[in-house]
């Protein structure tokens, strides 16, 4: 009989509970530079919502395959729990700006180097024949 009440009190409470309003926007959380702007509703396990609820609109929303800062990829599937500040999108804006850069410095570089070689002078290996061996067989049945 104790059971039942437990029950029906767990019923009546999750009826009652249905009426309160909940959160269906997010908040605010940031915005990246490419102009996403990223929501998030907080878990709330009284509702039996343990994981927040994460999302972006884009900017262009005609668009399918956008893309995304690391940072907030990350934020969105939860593999971190805040949101990235302002101060580390740029500091990482810049490292991967210097990156790209210092990258077209040393493709520049190879390739100036490629242009200062002598397109005469090449490596001169003698060309050897493949090796013919006579305990080997060149057709079946047939000895060289």
């Amino acid at each position: 009989m104790s059971g039942s009440r437990s029950i029906i009190g767990t019923i009546v409470k999750n009826f009652i509970q249905s009426f309160k309003p909940r959160q269906l926007k997010g908040n605010f959380a940031g915005k990246d530079y490419f102009g996403n702007k990223y929501y998030e509703i907080p878990a709330d396990p009284q509702r039996g919502r343990r994981k927040p609820s994460r999302w972006f609109e884009p900017l262009d929303k005609e668009e399918y395959c956008q893309e995304l800062p690391a940072e907030w990829e990350a934020w969105l599937r939860g593999r971190r729990d805040f949101a990235p500040t302002e101060e580390e999108l740029q500091k990482n804006l810049e490292l991967m700006r210097m990156k790209k850069q210092n990258a077209l410095l040393i493709a520049q570089e190879q390739a100036a180097a490629t242009d200062k070689l002598d397109k005469t002078e090449t490596l001169s290996r003698p060309t050897v024949p493949f090796p013919k061996y006579g305990e080997y067989e060149n057709y079946p049945g047939e000895k060289t």
